[in-house]
């Protein structure tokens, strides 16, 4: 799948709970970028953040359809930074901290 960058978006992610095992799904504002689509939080506590880094193996559902990818935690400061610029438009929401992850999609065919 090509991936349009810079959109922003409503997707659910999915997840595998890291103690339950059973997938969990949430409703989050997500963004493209580099052929990769990041999900953020300011709350690094954040439950569907936490079973993410445990199971990387994720689903990423929009438009009807679903992927699968793998996540990673975003360790780049400049890279965080680009999400928030591009995941808000307030200047006071861009600054603030965030906890960034990664899903690179992989080929579903």
């Amino acid at each position: 799948m090509k991936i349009i960058n810079n959109l922003t978006f409503k997707a659910i992610l999915k997840t595998k709970g890291r103690k339950s095992g059973k997938e969990h799904k949430v409703w989050a504002k997500a963004v493209t970028y580099n052929d990769m689509i990041y999900f953020s939080r300011r709350n690094p506590n954040s439950d569907w953040l936490k079973n993410a880094i445990a199971h990387p193996q994720v689903k990423v559902e929009f438009d009807g359809n679903e992927f699968s990818g793998l996540a990673r935690l975003v360790e780049e400061d400049e890279l965080a930074q680009k999400i928030s610029n591009l995941k808000y438009t307030e200047e006071s929401r861009q600054k603030e901290a965030r906890i960034v992850l990664e899903i690179k999609l992989l080929d579903n065919s």
